[in-house]
């Protein structure tokens, strides 16, 4: 049974928003308040359906038992109540999903950091092939995209590329793109056509804010340098490129895609402080999931989570066993919601699972 008190809470606060909103909140309250109402809709509407089908649930259910209900009603509510049952499995189901815990850091943007791993030039170039994946995502769901740093491979594609992602809900659909993509093909090189595996590495940060973690300038090394082009010629004459170390932890980033060394600066800085955040996350999430190897977003990124077979025009996603034939369509990034919705499915399954 659903915690009809939690449910009580929900309606009420809900209310207490609208009120709000109604008198004349203004600047940062009314976006806050605004984002908040948002939030509450879906699983208050879920509710006040929830309960209307309850008690029409009741009212077939007194009718079935009222011995005066002739042959042809009865039959009709038998028909109603199987109706009536089956809605309120559904409702019960989704008000149970919008219940579960959030990650405090869904609604955050994101930090995309993308490697090349084996393969040499074939796996550069497919890390290029990710990259611009997630650039098209970004623009389908309407996120702001920002190169931080690039490191291109000789070969063409890019050896580590770096962007920040901002948007509402970014990190709640990236995060499950975290670790080990790899891809069959046949390279553009090859002569025998023969087919080659390499592999990428995605790492997905949620963007820190102030408050998410304090860093101690004490605590920082920071050196400026030479921003270096491809096959380390020099792109720029001024030393704008920065790299910070984070001495505490032997974090270190480095970020010179700007000519500013003040805006590569603040971008270090940001990616330092996602990084750091990222850590203390995965070292709590660690603690409290030790017994759940098996949960998925858990950020283990050892582990190879996705194959993109261009000959078979295929992609598999190993966590879910779920493969498609969209390759073309979801290295462009319109069919990546279909492999992301089941896996925030998958997710929430296991939720309820421990939940119960």
């Amino acid at each position: 049974m659903l915690p009809q008190d939690k449910l009580d809470l929900i309606l009420r606060k809900h209310e207490e928003i609208s009120a709000k909103l109604s008198e004349g909140a203004s600047g940062q309250e009314f976006v806050a308040l605004s984002r908040e109402l948002s939030d509450l809709d879906p699983v208050v509407e879920a509710i006040r359906a929830f309960r209307t089908a309850s008690e029409d649930l009741a009212g077939v259910e007194a009718m079935l038992a009222d011995p005066a209900t002739d042959a042809d009603m009865r039959a009709m509510a038998e028909d109603e109540q199987t109706i009536a049952r089956e809605k309120l499995s559904a409702l019960e189901h989704d008000i149970r999903i919008a219940l579960l815990p959030k990650d405090a850091a869904d609604e955050h943007g994101a930090i995309l950091e993308l490697r090349a791993g084996t393969g040499g030039d074939e796996a550069s170039l497919f890390v290029g092939d990710l990259f611009r994946m997630y650039e098209r995502y970004a623009q389908i769901h309407g996120w702001k995209m920002e190169l931080m740093s690039a490191s291109e491979g000789t070969a063409g594609g890019y050896k580590e590329i770096i962007a920040s992602v901002e948007g509402r809900g970014v990190f709640a659909r990236l995060k499950f793109e975290s670790g080990v993509h790899r891809v069959q093909r046949v390279p553009a090189t090859e002569t025998q056509g023969r087919i080659h595996t390499s592999a990428a590495t995605v790492a997905v940060l949620p963007e820190a804010q102030d408050v998410d973690i304090d860093i101690n300038e004490a605590d920082l090394k920071i050196d400026t340098m030479r921003a270096q082009g491809a096959g380390g010629q020099h792109v720029n004459k001024t030393e704008s490129a920065i790299r910070i170390t984070h001495i505490p932890t032997g974090t270190i980033v480095f970020v010179q895609d700007e000519r500013s060394q003040h805006k590569n600066r603040a971008r270090a800085m940001s990616l330092l402080r996602s990084r750091l955040y990222d850590e203390q996350r995965t070292k709590l999430d660690s603690e409290r999931a030790a017994d759940r190897k098996a949960q998925v977003g858990s950020g283990d990124r050892s582990e190879r989570i996705r194959t993109y077979n261009f000959p078979q025009g295929r992609v598999t996603d190993h966590r879910i066993n779920l493969t498609l034939y969209k390759l073309d369509r979801v290295v462009v990034g319109d069919a990546l919601d279909e492999i992301i919705d089941p896996l925030i499915t998958e997710h929430q399954a296991a939720q309820l699972a421990a939940e119960s």
